[in-house]
Formats: C-alpha cells, structure tokens, sequence
C-alpha cells in the first residue's frame, strides 16, 4: 500500500459525480483485500474530499459487515427526530406473518437516493430494565414501501448526498447479533477509521501532483502506516481509542503544518478543500468523549485534563 500510494498514476480526469467515484473505487478495490487498504486506494484515487469520504464510508461499512455486496452503494440508517443515540430509536423491527417487518422514519441517511442497499438500526422493544433493545435490519433500497426524500446538500462536500428514509412494514432481513452493540456503536469507531484513511489517501494524491515536499509526503505515509496499524477488528477496545485519539492529533498537526503549502495546489482543489474542511470535524465532541471515556476505563481515577 505505501509503495502504491507513492507510485500510482495520478488520475487527471475529473470526477463528475458519485457514481463516477464508485466506479473509480471499485477498480481500486479489485487491487486490496482489506477495507482500510481499499479506502486509502479509493481516496487517492478521488478528486476531492468528498469523493474521499464516500470511499471511506463505504469501507467501513463493509468491515462492520463483511458479506456486503462488493459492487453495491450501502447506507446506514440510525439517525431519528431525536437524534442518533439507542434511546433515540422508534423505527421498529416486528415479527409478522410474512416475517420481519421495518416501519420508521431515518431523518439523515448517507447517500440518499443513491444507496442501494439500506442497513436498518431498529427497535425490537424495551428489556426488563427499560433499556431500548435494538436489531440492525437490511433492505433492498427498491423494495416496496421504502420512501427515499431527498435533502438539501450540505455546505460541505455538496457531492454526498443525504436523504430522509421513510419505511412502511418493510420486508427485512434481521442481522445476527445486538443492533447496538455489534452495529451501530462499533461503527462510529469503524467509519472514523476508514474515513481517515481515505483523507490520507486523498492528500496524498494532492501532495504528489502539487510537488510538495518530501518530508512532507514522509508525515503523511507515517500517518497512514499508523491508520493501517489500527486494531480495527477490537472496535471497542480502550486501547483501540487512544491510539485512534493519537491519530487524530498527528493529523490535525500535519493539517496545521501543510497549509501554506495550499496555495501550490490548483485552484479548484484548494476551494473544495477550503469549504469542505470542515467535513473532517464531524462527530469530533463524539469522538473525544470515546477518548475520555477510553482513558478512564484504564486510568481510573486519573484527571483526564492531564
């Protein structure tokens, strides 16, 4: 992978939309085996951090759930009215006479009408101790009584789309195992992985076609040999979260030091990156209270300022 990223064809065409992107990663896919390999392909491979974030995105999705279909588009679906959080979740999952059954609004789903394939975070009812259960369900996005709504892009990498899901006793297949905590809560760690990777990936392509300097191409290979040492199959580990943490913090001092380096790159690169920037930022208070709460389980009692 560090040998490719040094050497590989810099694509010059541009990419005109999503399914361009996937068709781009999905050459790149053929050529590595693991999901944070094939996110650092795809995001050398995209033109801008957008196209980046929808291989990293991808990827992550397929290491959270190997068996995905390798030349689909998929979509997690957990955001609601209230929010993201377990006790959040209406949308349910029912036994019927036909079998499971979704029926639910997701209000914020990645890739909207694009997604292929939607995985379903539902309810299946309270536990004795009042705690929402969850189940993670799949549905074709064509099947009958999912309604796709398109929303307003986002002022940052306006190429993603995202959509409204509404879902009316939809025929599903029930994943194995609890929703939460075998889905959507390894998840958030998954995707902060693979969407790394992918930004690596991405700047790396900026940083060869813009002749940037060597040490700096070198920062960046050690930021991805660090992405890629990740113990990405114990998601929930303490120990997973720190180092994650310290990811992060490298990158966002290689971000500091590269920017003025920007005004080499051409300028329609430079203004994607200026407005989708802050792209790199979401689910940041999330991500440190993980790393907080990291810390603690393994220094208890320790001041977590220090």
């Amino acid at each position: 992978m560090l040998d490719y990223l040094l050497t590989e064809h810099v694509a010059a065409t541009p990419l005109d939309d999503v399914a361009a992107a996937w068709t781009r990663h999905r050459v790149a896919a053929n050529r590595f085996d693991k999901p944070v390999d094939v996110a650092l392909a795809g995001g050398f491979g995209a033109d801008r951090l957008g196209y980046a974030f929808l291989s990293g995105y991808q990827e992550a999705l397929r290491a959270l759930i190997p068996d995905l279909p390798a030349d689909e588009l998929v979509a997690l679906c957990a955001t609601e009215a209230g929010g993201g959080h377990p006790s959040a979740i209406e949308t349910t999952l029912r036994e019927d006479l036909g079998g499971p059954r979704l029926n639910g609004t997701k209000t914020f789903a990645t890739l909207g009408m694009l997604a292929q394939r939607l995985v379903v975070i539902a309810s299946v009812g309270a536990d004795a101790s009042g705690r929402n259960r969850l189940r993670a369900g799949m549905v074709a996005a064509g099947e009958a009584g999912v309604q796709v709504t398109s929303l307003p892009a986002t002022a940052f990498a306006p190429e993603i789309p995202h959509a409204v899901v509404t879902l009316t006793d939809v025929a599903a297949v029930v994943l194995p195992g609890d929703g939460y905590v075998e889905y959507l809560k390894p998840f958030r760690t998954i995707e902060d992985v693979h969407v790394l990777a992918a930004a690596l990936g991405w700047l790396v392509r900026v940083a060869r076609a813009s002749s940037w300097p060597r040490p700096v191409v070198q920062q960046l290979l050690t930021a991805v040999a660090a992405v890629r040492g990740l113990d990405i199959d114990a998601p929930s580990s303490p120990g997973v979260h720190v180092a994650l943490g310290g990811a992060f913090a490298y990158f966002g001092q290689l971000l500091a030091e590269v920017d003025s380096l920007w005004p080499s790159v051409d300028s329609v690169t430079r203004q994607r990156w200026e407005r989708d920037r802050p792209l790199l930022a979401v689910a940041g208070r999330v991500r440190d209270q993980r790393l907080a709460t990291a810390w603690r389980s393994v220094l208890p009692g320790l001041d977590q300022a220090d």
